[in-house]
């Protein structure tokens, strides 16, 4: 499974790259396949290294939110005893 990921623009390189923070992690990532332009500050959907798509904050924020909410599930399951 593949998943997009919301981060939030913390640098532009010359480039054409960017560096992004999501969970208090920060990567590199392309910015090739953006069609508009790129601030810092921004909230891209990042797929596999490259941003694809520009988000409003409001739906970054609630993308996350979903993705805490999956990992705690999944941590509560592994948690639980055997049967």
């Amino acid at each position: 499974m593949c998943l997009s990921i919301p981060s939030k623009v913390v640098e532009i390189r010359e480039d054409n790259t960017a560096v992004v923070e999501v969970f208090g992690v920060r990567r590199v990532v392309s910015l090739e396949l953006m069609q508009e332009e790129v601030h810092v500050g921004d909230w891209l959907l990042i797929h596999v290294g490259f941003a694809i798509n520009k988000l409003s904050e409001e739906e970054a924020l609630q993308s996350l939110e979903l993705f805490e909410e999956i990992l705690k599930e999944e941590e509560e399951l592994w948690q639980q005893p055997e049967m």
